[in-house]
């Protein structure tokens, strides 16, 4: 089955995610955004061997820590969808604009699309592109586990911002309702900062994208 634990970091409160699994004890870190060695930690303490980076997005507190990761652990870098070009070729102006530690440009081993899978151990992650947050922005959804890594595309009571170049506030809500809800109101779900929810309390009660909205 696969596992998961939270690992906040960057003064953004970002939640980085170590997902595992529990047969193997690979993990991949989803959304490395800094404080390398907090999650280099974590994963220790679980007994875990990283075997890849996992991205939603381009931003910086949530990919500014991922090449120093993945040269430090000599891992694969997976995602997100190839419209966020602009974003991590901009993670160096990103940091400073944010007062950051100096974030620096990678190219993605591999770029994601929506239908791709990626694995873990023996576990697999369906892709969903989902647009809106930013133009490349994709979430990872376990279908054995019902859980989704959903970055900054759904929040606990709230949706992602959309003020930012390229963000699209109709194209995020037809991400939310058109790709997410159709997964199930059951699965819990993994946002880019604050506390987990699951699809059910969304659709009843968030004010953006819920089915009284």
């Amino acid at each position: 089955m696969l596992q998961y634990k939270i690992v906040p970091v960057t003064p953004f409160e970002q939640n980085c995610s170590l997902l595992w699994c529990d047969v193997t004890r690979k993990a991949a870190v989803v959304d490395p955004g800094g404080d390398v060695e907090r999650i280099l930690d974590a994963a220790a303490q679980l007994g875990l061997e990283v075997e890849k980076i996992l991205l939603t997005h381009g931003h910086i507190d949530h990919a500014g820590g991922t090449a120093a990761l993945a040269r430090q652990l000599g891992v694969a870098i997976e995602g997100p969808e190839r419209e966020d070009s602009f974003w991590i070729d901009a993670l160096p102006q990103q940091s400073k604009m944010f007062g950051f530690p100096q974030g620096e440009a990678f190219t993605p081993d591999r770029w994601l699309v929506d239908g791709d899978v990626v694995s873990i151990g023996q576990e697999t992650l369906d892709v969903l592109h989902c647009p809106g947050h930013t133009p490349g922005h994709v979430v990872f959804f376990s279908a054995s586990a019902r859980l989704a890594v959903v970055g900054d595309v759904l929040f606990a009571g709230s949706i992602g911002r959309t003020d930012f170049p390229r963000g699209n506030h109709a194209a995020l809500v037809n991400s939310i309702r058109h790709k997410l809800w159709p997964l199930g109101k059951d699965v819990a779900f993994i946002p880019g900062h604050g506390p987990m929810s699951n699809f059910g309390e969304e659709r009843e009660s968030n004010p953006y994208v819920g089915d009284y909205a």
